[in-house]
């Protein structure tokens, strides 16, 4: 992996998620999240650090999509997110929820990638700020 650093498109397999995502039609990105996710929670055994990296990112953009959702600013995040889509991503912060719970996860390569590094608090609290908002979301 090229790119490598804590925030959610800080690497290569989410920067490219974040361009299909971009690529997509208004109407196929919730297939592309939802996807992204269940790829992450459907996984049985090792989770492999791609997988992880994009569920990740797909966490990032539902949070971003919900109401109050932290602004998505990084040349390596999605440049096209509006509130448009954004009614039909909060439908998907459960399964982003667990997605995440599955990365961190002790049979997981990102998890064991960062607890081989220095920064593996900062980046296990991006993770837990990324469930915090989906979790304190509230349905309208």
């Amino acid at each position: 992996m090229g790119a490598w650093g804590i925030g959610p498109f800080d690497n290569d397999d989410a920067a490219d998620f974040s361009g299909d995502f971009d690529d997509a039609s208004q109407v196929d990105r919730p297939e592309l999240i939802r996807d992204a996710l269940q790829n992450a929670v459907g996984v049985c055994d090792y989770l492999d650090v791609d997988v992880a990296t994009i569920a990740i990112a797909a966490a990032a953009i539902v949070a971003a999509q919900l109401p109050g959702g932290e602004r998505v600013d990084t040349a390596y995040g999605p440049k096209s997110l509006s509130d448009e889509g954004g009614a039909m991503l909060a439908d998907f912060a459960p399964l982003a929820v667990q997605a995440l719970d599955r990365v961190v996860d002790e049979d997981s390569e990102w998890r064991e990638l960062w607890h081989e590094g220095s920064d593996a608090d900062e980046a296990l609290e991006v993770i837990a700020g990324l469930r915090a908002r989906l979790l304190g979301w509230q349905p309208q």
